[in-house]
């Protein structure tokens, strides 16, 4: 006669809670059944191992079986079954989990139990209206049970007929979760989360092409690798094998770089494999493509709060069953366990980088432009990983030869060292357009490195921080005379009035739209008539800011250009010789109100003054509008600097035209 009874609940109704809070993705039903079927088999190997069963143990296999017409969907197992008395501690008693009792009995005889959940069974709930469990333990002398529940407390509990050792769980899928009842949705989730685990995974038959169609073949389809490389020992695999199980990973990837290794059982278990993908289009940069594991079971491609957020960057799996799962984020990030998973992960991962700087440099230089954004991002992130890659991070110059820190300061020290004591690290960011500013270093015997990396705004700032009496200076920031100064430089002599034609000439001619400071230099006669420049520190920190630095200030600033006006080249001292013959001085300003002055007579007083500024500047404007040589002067300056476009390069070529006539 059937037992009925209460499932030993302490809500009204367990299953709500099950539906919406317990698990936020409905498909991981599936996962956690056959995790539970999965642990059934590891059990009865364990017994087999330590002698407590003596029975044959016949084909350890798990079978899921779905009938799409009737929508039900069955796991099987003959693993070690459960007894009435089981059924009813760890069945109707939720949130009781036999694996802990287990694991401690037989813990030097297994490996790879997966439930830890207590709770997973009942997520079937979560997409059928009821379930039947018909089970028949492994002990002498049991007798098969079947357990049923539609979902609400009540269940049934009667003794059956099954002459196989082990479990089969039925589940009748809801109206709302017809989904499940498709093959190719249920063959989907198999792949997605039990492709690697330990025991085979059976579901359907094998297929052949047969009279212009496919057919079912007498052969099991198992679908899922039960000794995934991660966990072999390194020593047993070869390169050919790291790279195969990539692919298998990355269908449509290119090889990766190269790869790590993790295995250590000690303070915490942890094995997985993690490749260095190819980085070099770095606007595109995949991230959540490692995969986290629990003994085989997937669990999640989400592992930014177990990992650095830098180690998203890479590809690969993590396999441990000491990160607790189907827990808060915020949880995750205090765990214990799960912050020394992240710092071994780290640690072995700057292990790995230093093993090759040292033991193969050249494949690390040969690697380093896809290597680099990976590296930097560490180091901005990471204050223990940037500690360990000062050692074997790379410096790359305009030449393409590289360089560890410690080397580039020996090479460069020498002359790059600026009046104050402090080694002055020149750099650009595109080669090709920073041309002339490069050339014009190296003629002063000055070495360039090349930062073309997205984060090197960032990393500029870090490095000068890391660096003792370092600073960074980007080669177009200003003259090359000035990027390293050797001595206190004497500048142009110039009164308050002649300073602020200087600035009017030259704004003049100027596109609009940007902000200029003008200011007069001594050069030379050789250096260029005028040079445009950005200050390096508000350039440094509006690219910061555009890549989400805080610093939103600066990026909501219009561009800012110096333009520096070399007084000592000879056509701008024709130009400054034309402009005095041609414009008259400006006249007298008118007296300053009195401090003791109205307030209108003192805005009068300032009208008057900014009334003759102004009339000046309209004649120094004129001036500029007609001088051909001025706009070809300044056009070549803005032409080097990539800022000549449009209209202005048309007019810019047809004077050139007429110039040379």
């Amino acid at each position: 006669m059937a037992q009925k009874g209460q499932i030993g609940v302490t809500t009204e109704n367990i299953f709500p809670v099950i539906k919406q809070f317990l698990y936020s993705d409905h498909e991981i039903f599936l996962r956690e059944l056959v995790a539970n079927a999965v642990d059934a088999t590891q059990k009865m190997k364990a017994l087999a191992a330590s002698g407590d069963c003596k029975e044959e143990l016949g084909d350890l296999k798990v079978r899921i079986e779905l009938d799409e017409k009737a929508k039900t969907l069955k796991v099987i197992d003959e693993g070690i079954g459960m007894t009435e008395e089981e059924v009813d501690k760890y069945i109707n008693q939720i949130a009781f989990s036999s694996a802990g009792e287990f694991l401690e009995k037989y813990k030097d005889q297994i490996q790879n139990i997966i439930g830890h959940f207590g709770l997973g069974f009942y997520s079937a709930f979560m997409v059928a209206k009821k379930v039947t469990i018909e089970t028949l333990s492994w002990k002498e002398g049991a007798k098969a049970v079947k357990w049923s529940c539609d979902g609400s407390p009540a269940y049934e509990l009667e003794e059956i007929e099954k002459p196989e050792r082990g479990t089969v769980i039925t589940l009748y899928l809801d109206d709302d979760s017809k989904e499940y009842a498709e093959k190719a949705r249920i063959e989907g989730l198999l792949q997605k989360y039990c492709k690697f685990m330990p025991v085979p995974i059976v579901f359907g038959k094998e297929q052949e092409w047969k009279d212009g169609k496919y057919v079912d073949t007498d052969k099991d389809k198992v679908i899922n690798d039960t000794e995934p490389l991660w966990t072999k020992a390194p020593s047993e695999l070869k390169d050919e094998e790291y790279l195969g199980f990539y692919r298998k990973l990355y269908p449509m990837n290119e090889e990766p770089l190269f790869w790590i290794h993790l295995n250590v059982d000690y303070p915490f278990n942890l094995t997985g494999i993690l490749y260095f993908p190819k980085l070099k289009d770095r606007v595109a940069v995949e991230r959540n493509k490692i995969s986290l594991y629990c003994n085989q079971m997937f669990v999640t491609d989400h592992v930014d709060n177990i990992v650095p957020d830098f180690m998203t960057l890479l590809h690969g799996v993590i396999d441990s069953p000491d990160i607790p799962l189907n827990v808060s984020r915020s949880y995750l990030q205090s765990d214990a366990a799960v912050k020394k998973i992240s710092t071994y992960i780290t640690k072995k991962v700057a292990d790995r980088l230093e093993g090759i700087f040292k033991e193969e440099r050249q494949q690390l230089e040969e690697k380093w432009d896809n290597l680099k954004l990976f590296i930097e991002y560490g180091m901005l992130s990471d204050e223990k990983f940037c500690e360990r890659a000062l050692k074997f991070a790379l410096l790359k110059n305009t030449d393409g030869k590289y360089f560890s820190f410690d080397e580039y300061k020996s090479a460069v020290e020498g002359n790059q060292t600026d009046k104050d004591k402090k080694l002055v690290y020149l750099y650009a960011t595109k080669a090709e357009d920073q041309y002339a500013f490069i050339q014009a270093a190296k003629d002063k015997g000055y070495d360039v490195l090349l930062m073309d990396c997205e984060l090197d705004a960032h990393y500029v700032n870090l490095l000068e921080q890391k660096l003792t009496d370092t600073r960074f200076a980007r080669v177009d920031s200003d003259a090359v005379e000035n990027l390293i100064p050797k001595e206190d430089k004497i500048k142009p002599e110039m009164k308050e009035d002649e300073r602020y034609d200087l600035e009017n000439l030259f704004k003049a001619v100027l596109p609009a739209g940007n902000d200029y400071f003008v200011t007069g230099d001594n050069l030379g006669a050789e250096a260029a008539p005028v040079l445009i420049t950005q200050n390096e520190f508000m350039r440094r920190y509006r690219e910061m800011s555009a890549l989400g630095g805080g610093m939103n200030f600066y990026g909501s600033m219009p561009e800012s250009y110096n333009i520096v006006v070399n007084m000592e080249n000879p056509l701008i001292a024709k130009i400054w010789a034309s402009k005095l013959s041609d414009v008259a001085p400006q006249a007298e300003l008118p007296a300053e109100a009195p401090s003791d002055a109205s307030e209108e007579e003192k805005t009068k007083a300032r009208e008057a003054r900014e009334a003759v500024r102004k009339a000046h500047r309209s004649d120094v404007e004129a001036f500029a509008a007609g001088n051909d040589l001025l706009h070809q002067i300044v056009d070549l300056a803005l032409l080097s600097n990539g800022m000549l476009k449009g209209r202005a390069l048309a007019e810019f070529v047809a004077r050139s035209q007429k110039l040379l006539q």
